[in-house]
């Protein structure tokens, strides 16, 4: 299987720069970096692609025993860092890839040398002394929704996640680019993401590591954030001027400027 078609791996920016590793979240594509991807593109190379079952990936490379938990997609990243020949990688993974970056980051540390998580969440469901976000019949509810009428589920859940009200057309883009996934592969993602577990992940974690949080976010409340910077030794936690649940696209300023300052200082 040719990797690069596999997950539309496209490359732009300074050849010559350290190389940045953009990844999108549950139901999006590589487009949800548009607004990033000028702001590092002159310092840094930059690597952005699109998970099997995501946006212009190769729908046959799907395999449900595969893609059931979120080591299949962490297997995925790595085989694009292997195929590139990627050493020291800087990886920005937003909502659910954060996880699966640090899942990488454990099977391949050679390859990144450095994390980005944004609007991250180990666990969505709430347990003993800890707040996800949500009980567990909230996400079977989640899930039944999303089984039985996915473009209902898309077309209703899109501007919840997205956020700002005040700009329907973010939550718009976010619905459509639901809508493009395929029903039963977006099915198999979203059990992998919403069900998941990686807590204990976080431990293993020994790379230079920047958290980004929103003051408001439904999916990701801050006492996640607060305790993904906890559980990260020597991580760096800010808070950004934004709501909603993907902030490089209602607050992409705010949240390049975040990114670049945490680059700036890395070796």
């Amino acid at each position: 299987m040719n990797i690069v078609r596999r997950n539309n791996v496209s490359v732009t920016g300074n050849p010559h720069g350290r190389t940045v590793i953009l990844a999108h979240g549950f139901g999006c594509d590589q487009n949800m970096w548009r607004m990033t991807v000028p702001a590092l593109a002159e310092r840094y190379r930059v690597v952005l692609f699109d998970y099997v079952g995501s946006g212009r990936s190769e729908p046959s490379a799907f395999s449900e025993g595969r893609y059931t938990t979120l080591a299949g997609y962490a297997r995925d990243v790595v085989e694009v860092c292997e195929t590139l020949g990627l050493r020291d990688a800087v990886f920005v993974g937003h909502s659910v890839s954060a996880m699966i970056g640090v899942l990488a980051a454990g099977m391949a540390p050679e390859s990144i040398g450095a994390l980005v998580m944004v609007a991250p969440s180990p666990r969505y469901i709430d347990d003993v002394d800890y707040r996800g976000g949500f009980s567990a019949e909230d996400i079977d509810e989640l899930l039944a929704s999303l089984e039985s009428n996915y473009l209902g589920w898309s077309a209703t859940m899109a501007p919840i996640i997205m956020g700002n009200a005040d700009r329907p057309e973010f939550g718009e883009e976010l619905k459509n680019s639901f809508c493009a996934a395929d029903p039963d592969m977006a099915r198999i993602f979203a059990r992998a993401t919403f069900l998941s577990d990686s807590r204990d992940d976080l431990k293993s974690v020994v790379v230079p590591t920047l958290v980004l949080e929103c003051t408001q976010d439904v999916i990701a409340p801050r006492e996640v954030g607060a305790f993904v910077h906890e559980a990260i030794p020597g991580s760096t936690l800010v808070t950004l001027d934004a709501t909603g649940h993907c902030p490089h696209l209602s607050a992409p300023e705010a949240t390049n400027e975040a990114i670049m300052e945490f680059l700036a200082v890395q070796r």
